[in-house]
């Protein structure tokens, strides 16, 4: 089993901004899998389905971004998984804008939301999937930024990076996570092959 958490911050003043990218990519895994995120428990919205034949959790942790961790913490001891079943996926201000990059595991370097869940699990071994939101301007405050909604000239390159961010994970999980690495880890999008 897998569990897949996009994360993010509830409610609709936070639909389509940066920061919410994660809850944008669980949105598409959760349609293209039809999987209905229809139960509350964990302190998130979640779904269950299968992905190929593995059975997976969709999770929207409901707890704000700085504290998904203990939403992943309280699914991870309910289960009991290993943490390399754990996929999160998150937005990233360090990598280029639309592209999705690939990691098995790693420090949360400046992500509140990745430093919540480190620190809940105590264990940093969790593959995550980044997409690239953009950088700040120089004078902008970096909560304003990750709070700021994407653009209209903005949009199609970020939903083309979010399906490809869905298509790794499908892929990490179908396959593992070495065939998604290779494959997502090269490109910026599909759009420009």
């Amino acid at each position: 089993m897998y569990v897949v958490v996009g994360l993010g911050n509830p409610g609709k003043d936070y639909t389509n901004t940066r920061h919410n990218i994660g809850f944008m990519a669980i949105d598409l895994l959760a349609e293209r899998n039809s999987i209905e995120l229809n139960k509350i428990k964990f302190k998130s919205v979640y779904g269950e389905g299968f992905i190929g034949k593995e059975k997976v959790l969709l999770v929207k942790p409901q707890t704000y971004m700085n504290n998904s961790g203990i939403a992943v913490k309280e699914i991870s001891q309910f289960y009991k998984l290993p943490v390399e079943k754990i996929i999160v996926i998150v937005d990233d201000i360090d990598i280029d804008f639309a592209s999705v990059r690939i990691k098995a595991k790693g420090s949360a370097g400046s992500h509140n939301g990745l430093k919540s869940i480190i620190y809940h699990l105590q264990e940093d071994k969790f593959p995550r999937v980044k997409i690239g939101i953009g950088k700040k301007l120089e004078q902008q405050d970096l909560a304003d930024f990750v709070l700021s909604k994407f653009t209209k000239q903005e949009m199609p390159e970020v939903e083309t990076s979010v399906l490809n961010s869905v298509e790794a994970v499908e892929t990490i999980i179908k396959n593992d996570i070495n065939k998604a690495m290779n494959e997502y880890n090269s490109k910026k999008n599909k759009a420009q092959e």
